[in-house]
Formats: structure tokens, C-alpha cells, sequence
């Protein structure tokens, strides 16, 4: 066999590269062995010598072999995910019928049909998913389509995109910064779902270290610097807990671990803290060796233990031992007040809870096996189904809808019966009615939440039992769609917003049908089309609604022409496209779109500083091309960053700040501290005075001896910024300096 004469050649091959294939592949086979039944290592190989052969004449970007690629994705698989033989094969082949001369027909002859499906759905997503044309919501849409046939698609791609994110260092920048986005926009939120919190982590910190680069760095040193106080401290918080566990004879571990950089950074930014405030640095980890009968009652018995030795927060319990996450997470976390006055968080699990926390969905089903019962993570997915069978969804309204019925945490509610449904956080009484049913829903005209009565945008809480009230003259209106969060009070709601639409259209359609009698002709499809290329209307539905309501009259139906049934609508000025970009009347050219130098050179092209996050020169940026505002000019870890770059990345263009100390750029500064005598003038002095930066507002309030002050001022780029944030704090009594967007 051909394939037999691959491998022996990279055996007998003493080339450096060869060998580094071989210990890979090597490497796999270890991670398998407890997996491997007869017959599995014949398959393996083969898969590997296939993908071998596909392979040889490719690189990747970094230079090395391409085979390394999917060797790595199916280790992932295989280590991190808890996947076995047939999804290892798949990883293997996962770019072959894409890439290579390899055709399913061939996979399916050499490894059946359950494995060609599986390539057959990573085909489908990467012949979509890494086009710069194409919109990443509707690749997302079709990613998910997948979903229906066998979820390994998903947690396959999920490793390719974890080694991609990995070995991205290789890559040009707005590539880096494209797929980044696009991994903290959706990936990450899906690796949560599926269970995979270690992936999640990673991919959150690793999109972090290029979208957020300094902060990312920053952190990252802070954490280096206080490791060895902080194992000091978790030493000292173990020791008297792990005294008492030992005397119970409770099979254990504990163990400390840092938090994420990403995580870090989202709690400094929430809470406005700096590095230092930040409480919970790490959590303590406590896993337990149950039976399974005695889970519960061993790791309330270690609550138990910790709430004896520390005193706990009382609003900081959350018990997903009784109401398991969606996603088959079950554990009890605790934070409680440490040494030194620290909180901590602590978390406590099974040995097999904490094999779902790690490998979610794969270890999901392997304690699944043998039960009857449907899981909170099967209605879960019942429920994607069921939204991915909307096809009328715009694929950015699906996206979006998809973020917050399906990627959000969930709460868990009653009903007045006492049965328990579960919801994703933000949903209103609105969206529990819809989830009885779609009767209930659109009758819906309030609801007694706790007995209380409550409006249906009232938004719920983890424990509300709610009975909802409905009446028979109710019916859905536009309004609605503000407070709604899930997917499936949406589509109903459209749904019915879209018969009422019709409706009404019916009335337009008289009219239309009268108006095209009187000019001799009819409603066939070629004059419908030339109807709405004239009107400029989103559907046919869309311009009978307008007609109805009066918004277009059809005067100028008397302009058109008809010959025999064809209407001809009249000459207008056309606006000739070119295949350029344009941005405010100027052509981008293509060495324009990968690098436009902002300052000596920003008479080659207009821009604008977008109001969201107001940049300065040295922050870290792109370019947006807008329909009609043309270019706009974004920090990466902007707000809507994110959301731009995961959506429309091919109209990001490459951007650079040069040096040009003639302009100034307004931004704000939130000055907090102690009200002593003359700490304004402090301020004002060393601002303008000593560092001679012009000030264009300032407000100053104080209470209680404390005060805030905010400071709008003129800098010319991020290094003067800094200086003037380093002089502030090193002025007495002020506590902190942070910056903000201006208005």
C-alpha cells in the first residue's frame, strides 16, 4: 500500500523535521492508548499516513510542516476535549477534502460513514469560515446548522480554532486581530456552553493578548511578581482545612489557582478598581472522591468545614449541586474571608464533577450512559435546534440572538406548580410566558412574579416563581422585541408582527392592482421587481405595507412606461459603483487599505475618531469603512471592537499612527482622592502649569472627604497621556486616575 511506504520513509528518514512529525504522531498515539481497542491503531495510522500524503507540499505560516496542524487539533481532542478514536481520525482529516486532492467518496470508503458526516460538517465550515468577503454571522449560522448532526463537528472546530489561537504569532496583524475578535465573539462563549471552561479561559486570555495587548502584558507581569506571596498566602489558607478534611477521612484534594488574565481584566474594568483591589486573584479548589450516592452530601459537608474555619459571604453562594448549569457543570462555590482581610473564593467538587467541568460535553455523555433521562444540556440543545429551524432570521439578528438566548449564564425559575424552568439571564416575564408556550406568550398582558404583580418587561431572578396573566385581546406589538432576550419569544413575536403586516399589505395590494389597471397593465413578477428596484424596498411585503399606510402614494407610476404587460420604470441619475473603495469622496487603493499612516500622511485619506471610544495616537487601533460616515478610526479594546471586527472584518482597514506633535486630541480623565485644602489647585497647577497641557473642563464634587474630579484635556498622543496619569498619582492623597470617553 502507498500510504505504507510514507510512514517507513519518515522513519528512515534523519531529517530534523521528519522526526518532530514522528514525535508528534508519536505523541498522539500515547494519549490514546487507554482509548484503543483492536483495530483502532490500524485506523489511526492510516488517517495519519492519508493526512501525511495530502499534506506534503503544505506549510503553514510560520514556516513548519502543515501535518502539524492537524496532528495538534487531534491531540487537543484526544487530551483536553475527552474525544475518542473516531473524532481523533476526523481531526486528523479535518482540512484534507478542503485543501488537498482527497475526496469524501475516498474517506467514506476507508473509514465509513459516521466519520465522513463528521468531515463532511468541518468541510462545510471551513470552505465559510476564514473568507474575508463574507459575513462572519451567516459562517456562524452554518457552523451551527452542523450542530443538528453530530455536535463533534463543533468541539473539533473548537480545538482547530484553540491551535489556531495558539500558533497565531506567525500571522500579519489585522489577521490576528480578525480572528481573535471573532474568537472572543463566539468561540470562546461556546466553549463555556459546551462545558469546556479550561478552553474557554485560553482562548479569552490568548484573544486578549492581541486585541489588548499592554493590558494583557500588564497583568501578566503584575501576576509574575506577586507569585511567590501569593503561594504563601494560599499555603496559609489550606493548611488548617486540609487538618480538618484528613480527621473526616474524606478522600481529597486541594489546591490553589490563579484567575485568568482575562477574567482579571474584566473585574478591574467592571468594578473600576486597580490590580491590587482585585480580590479574587485565585480561587481554592477542593475535589472530593465520591460514591455517587454521597456527592451532595460530602461536598456540603466541606462547605461545611470551610464555613466553620472561614466566616463565607452570605450573597456569594451558588449551589449547582441542586440546579446543575445547562451545560452539566455542577459544583458549590464559596467565597469567604481569608488571612489578612482577603476574600477568597472557593470551589468545591467531585472527581467526576470535576471531569464534566473539564471536558464538558465528551464527559457529559460518558456518565450519561445507561440514564433515561433527558439532561438540562439535551433541552438546551433542543432549543438550538428548534431556533436554527427559523430560516427567516437575518443572520446578524440570529448571531445576536444566539449571544443571549443560548451563550448566556442562566437563571432558574418556578412555575405556580413548582416545576423549575431555566432561562438565560436577562430574560423578562415576557420571555418565561413564551417558553410555556406561544399562546401564553402573545395573550400575555402581566404576571405575578413571587406573588407580586409585575410588568411583562419585568426582568426575573434566579428563584421568582411566576404565574402569568393573560387575556383574550392581547396581542404582540413592535415594542416587545426591546425586552425580550430569547430566541424563541422573538421569532414568535415577529411572526406575529409579520401576519398583522400582512394583513395590512393586502389593503396596498388593492391599491397597487387599481393603480396598474388604470396604466393597462398587471402584477407579475418582472413588474414587481421593477416596482421595488424603483420604490428601493426591502420585499414585496414591505412596499404593499408602505402603500397601505400611505408612506408611498404611487404618483409616479404615471411615469413609467408599459409595453404590452411590462412596466419600464422611468430614467433616473445613475450613481456608477467602481470596484474601489470609496471613504468621503476619495478612492482607497490597495496599498491605502494595508497601511494608512495617520498624521504626516492624513491628507492621503479622510477619517474620523470614532465618538465610542474617542483614540489618541499610541493607542492601538484600526480602521472601519462605514456606510455613509466613511472611515472611522477604533481602539481594539473599543466596545464595539469586538462586534465589527467578528462581523465585517473585510471592511477593516490596517491603521498606524505617526508622529505629528501639531495635533491635539480631546480625552478625559476621572481623577479620584482625598478633599484636602488646595488639591485643585494641585491638580490645575501640574496639569497646565508644569506639564503644559491644555485643559478644556473640569468638575470637581466632593462628600465625606472624598473627591471626583473629571478633567477633560487636549494631548497629542498616549505617551504624554501616561506621563500626566504618572504625575497625578504621585501627587499626595490621590488615589486614582483613570482614563475615560469623552462626550
Amino acid at each position: 500500500m502507498e500510504s505504507k511506504e510514507i510512514i517507513s520513509s519518515y522513519s528512515l528518514s534523519a531529517t530534523e523535521e521528519n522526526r518532530e512529525i514522528l514525535r508528534h504522531y508519536r505523541g498522539l498515539l500515547r494519549a490514546l492508548k487507554q482509548k484503543m481497542k483492536p483495530g483502532d491503531k490500524e485506523l489511526i495510522r492510516s488517517a495519519f499516513e492519508i493526512a501525511v500524503q495530502a499534506h506534503k507540499t503544505m506549510r503553514r505560516k510560520s514556516g513548519e510542516p502543515y501535518i502539524l496542524h492537524p496532528l495538534a487539533v487531534a491531540k487537543i481532542c484526544v487530551e483536553e476535549i475527552g474525544l475518542g478514536i473516531r473524532s481523533c481520525i476526523c481531526a486528523l482529516l479535518h482540512d484534507t477534502v478542503e485543501d488537498t486532492d482527497v475526496s469524501l467518496e475516498d474517506i467514506q470508503r476507508e473509514f465509513g460513514i459516521e466519520i465522513v458526516k463528521i468531515v463532511d460538517g468541518l468541510t462545510k465550515i471551513s470552505t465559510v469560515i476564514d473568507t474575508n468577503s463574507s459575513q462572519q454571522a451567516e459562517n456562524f449560522k452554518k457552523i451551527l446548522l452542523t450542530l443538528t448532526d453530530d455536535p463533534r463537528v463543533i468541539l473539533i472546530k473548537l480545538a482547530d480554532r484553540l491551535h489556531n489561537m495558539r500558533t497565531l504569532d506567525s500571522l500579519k496583524r489585522e489577521k490576528q486581530l480578525k480572528i481573535s475578535s471573532e474568537t472572543i465573539y463566539v468561540y470562546a462563549p461556546l466553549a463555556h456552553r459546551m462545558g469546556l471552561y479550561n478552553i474557554k479561559t485560553e482562548m479569552e486570555d490568548l484573544s486578549m493578548k492581541y486585541m489588548e495587548a499592554e493590558t494583557y502584558k500588564a497583568i501578566a507581569q503584575k501576576l509574575h511578581e506577586t507569585k511567590r506571596e501569593r503561594t504563601r498566602f494560599i499555603n496559609d489558607f489550606i493548611k488548617p482545612l486540609k487538618e480538618k478534611l484528613q480527621k473526616t477521612g474524606l478522600d481529597f484534594e486541594i489546591y490553589g489557582r490563579p484567575k485568568s488574565i482575562h477574567s482579571i481584566s474584566s473585574k478591574i474594568k467592571k468594578k473600576g478598581v486597580s490590580f491590587e483591589e482585585v480580590y479574587d486573584l485565585f480561587a481554592i479548589r477542593i475535589i472530593v472522591n465520591s460514591l455517587p450516592e454521597k456527592e451532595k452530601e460530602d461536598c456540603w459537608k466541606v462547605y461545611s468545614i470551610i464555613t466553620d474555619e472561614y466566616n463565607p459571604s452570605p450573597e456569594r453562594l451558588r449551589d449547582w449541586l441542586s440546579n446543575p448549569k445547562s451545560n452539566g457543570y455542577e459544583a458549590l462555590h464559596t467565597t469567604v474571608m481569608g488571612p489578612l482581610g482577603k476574600w477568597v473564593e472557593v470551589q468545591i467538587r467531585t472527581k467526576r464533577m470535576n471531569e464534566i467541568a473539564e471536558k464538558g460535553l465528551a464527559a457529559h455523555w460518558k456518565y450519561k450512559e445507561g440514564k433515561d433521562d433527558e439532561s438540562r444540556f439535551d433541552k438546551w440543545f433542543n432549543q438550538i435546534r428548534e431556533a436554527l429551524g427559523n430560516q427567516e432570521t437575518n443572520s446578524l439578528d440570529f448571531l445576536q440572538d444566539f449571544k443571549t438566548s443560548f451563550l448566556a449564564e442562566e437563571i432558574y425559575v418556578y412555575t405556580p406548580k413548582g416545576d423549575i424552568k431555566m432561562l438565560p439571564i436577562g430574560a423578562t416575564a415576557l420571555d418565561f410566558a413564551f417558553g410555556v408556550h406561544t399562546a401564553v406568550g402573545t395573550k400575555c398582558i402581566g404576571a405575578k412574579v413571587n406573588h407580586k404583580l409585575v410588568p411583562i418587561s419585568y426582568k426575573l431572578r434566579s428563584g421568582d416563581q411566576i404565574e402569568i396573566i393573560t387575556s383574550a385581546k392581547q396581542k404582540p406589538n413592535a415594542e416587545w422585541l426591546n425586552f425580550i432576550v430569547t430566541s424563541k419569544a422573538r421569532a414568535k413575536i415577529k411572526d406575529s408582527l409579520k401576519e398583522e403586516k400582512r394583513q395590512v399589505a393586502d389593503l396596498g395590494k388593492d391599491i397597487l392592482l387599481r393603480k396598474l389597471n388604470a396604466i393597462n397593465s398587471v402584477m407579475n413578477q418582472s413588474n414587481q421587481d421593477e416596482l421595488l428596484s424603483f420604490y428601493k424596498s426591502n420585499s414585496f411585503l414591505d412596499l404593499l405595507y408602505d402603500i397601505a399606510i400611505k408612506k408611498i402614494d404611487l404618483k409616479e407610476l404615471k411615469e413609467f412606461t408599459v409595453h404590452g404587460d411590462k412596466l419600464i420604470a422611468p430614467k433616473v441619475a445613475k450613481i456608477i459603483e467602481s470596484k474601489h473603495d470609496f471613504v468621503d469622496g476619495k478612492t482607497l487603493s490597495k496599498k491605502d487599505t494595508e497601511l494608512i499612516i495617520f498624521g504626516e500622511s492624513s491628507d492621503k485619506i479622510m477619517y474620523t475618531l470614532a465618538n465610542c471610544c474617542k483614540p489618541i495616537p499610541g493607542d492601538d487601533v484600526f480602521g472601519f469603512i462605514t456606510t455613509g460616515e466613511g472611515l472611522k478610526i477604533h481602539r481594539t479594546n473599543c466596545p464595539n471592537a469586538t462586534r465589527l471586527l467578528a462581523n465585517h472584518a473585510h471592511r477593516v482597514v490596517k491603521t498606524k499612527w505617526a508622529k505629528n506633535k501639531e495635533i491635539s486630541f480631546l480625552t478625559g480623565l476621572k481623577i479620584i482622592g482625598l478633599d484636602d485644602v488646595g488639591v485643585i489647585h494641585k491638580i490645575t497647577n501640574l496639569i497646565s502649569g508644569e506639564l503644559k497641557v491644555n485643559i478644556s473642563a473640569m468638575t470637581i464634587e466632593a462628600k465625606d472627604g472624598i473627591f471626583e474630579g473629571n478633567v477633560k484635556v487636549f494631548v497629542q498622543d498616549k505617551e504624554q497621556l501616561e506621563n500626566l496619569f504618572n504625575h497625578l498619582l504621585a501627587l499626595q492623597g490621590i488615589e486614582s486616575v483613570v482614563r475615560y470617553d469623552t462626550e
